[in-house]
């Protein structure tokens, strides 16, 4: 009997030790987080991303995106996803102006999170599902994979005016870019790296215009070809769309970088990553070696899904994506 009373004393000092450790833990991300909570949910996310790139491959390059901009505005916290709420004045930043009409795969975030609902309800977030999501667009896509760190929770604010100022601009030049990035803690050889994402999607003719009609550090003939289908005056063809990589769009590769050794960068500031400055000879190194820009890709995506996340009892586990829990 003593036996078993000792026995029961050591059970409970070890349960209430895993759970010290557990909540002390909780504050950091962890690759295994929903290990035991909802053990299929990565299955699930791929599944769903799968599906969503065989119905529309440019999807993926659009989730990655989804992901930046999340991440840019207060953090990895699934603010992006909120929609505007015009009874209660709440004003989310799907119309910032880097947004509007411009990001997409709500839809499929959407999706994602019902499919994991019917599995494991009420314990995965929005912002864990966005950043899984990007990383199997870029495996599925032909890029690297990573080990995601989970335990993000989603925000119940979102902020419009951060997503207007933070997210850097197609017209940016290196120092305003190097600047930008920074603020988020992350490196000019980060900046980089995840710039190499424009390695697939598509752009909007209103964003490369002046690149191509004003820029000299341009190839004429690459300059020539986008001109036709982005007319010179704002307003006229403002949304018409070209590839990011002309090359291989679709295929998660390096001839992003090839493509700036040629003066073939689509927007501004892609070619302001070689033009004489401090991240000419990174550019040149990705160009040449594939492992070096994936390995760098990975690591710089994990580091920026690091930016300030809701863990432990901070921000909530939306029922909706799009919307904050009502109670």
């Amino acid at each position: 009997m003593a036996s078993r009373s000792s026995w029961h004393c050591c059970l409970l000092a070890f349960f209430l030790l895993s759970s010290a450790a557990g909540a002390a833990y909780g504050q950091q991300l962890s690759t295994t987080f929903y290990a035991a909570s909802c053990p299929t949910l990565q299955v699930v996310v791929r599944a769903t991303v799968l599906g969503a790139l065989l119905a529309e491959r440019r999807m993926g390059a659009s989730l990655v995106r989804l992901f930046f901009h999340d991440c840019f505005v207060q953090g990895c916290d699934a603010s992006i996803l909120l929609d505007d709420v015009p009874a209660t004045s709440f004003v989310g930043e799907k119309t910032a102006f880097p947004n509007v009409n411009s990001v997409r795969g709500y839809d499929v975030i959407d999706q994602i999170k019902r499919n994991v609902e019917l599995l494991c309800p009420g314990v995965v977030s929005c912002a864990d599902i966005v950043a899984l999501a990007a990383r199997d667009s870029t495996a599925l896509l032909g890029g690297p994979s990573w080990a995601v760190p989970l335990g993000r929770r989603d925000s119940t604010t979102a902020s419009l005016s951060a997503a207007n100022s933070d997210l850097p601009a197609p017209s940016s030049d290196l120092a305003t870019l190097i600047a930008g990035f920074g603020n988020k803690g992350l490196s000019p050889r980060d900046m980089t790296a995840l710039s190499g994402a424009h390695t697939i999607g598509f752009s909007q003719c209103a964003n490369f215009r002046d690149r191509v009609y004003n820029d000299t550090n341009i190839d004429p003939a690459f300059a020539a070809l986008r001109r036709r289908g982005c007319p010179a005056a704002p307003g006229s063809g403002d949304s018409s769309l070209a590839p990011l990589d002309a090359q291989t769009q679709n295929v998660f590769d390096n001839a992003y970088y090839r493509n700036l050794l040629a003066q073939r960068g689509l927007l501004h500031s892609d070619q302001e990553l070689f033009n004489g400055g401090s991240q000419d000879a990174l550019v040149q190194q990705y160009s040449s070696n594939p492992a070096l820009f994936a390995a760098d890709f990975a690591a710089a995506m994990i580091k920026m899904g690091n930016i300030k996340p809701l863990t432990g009892a901070a921000g909530q586990i939306r029922r909706s994506c799009r919307a904050v829990n009502s109670s």
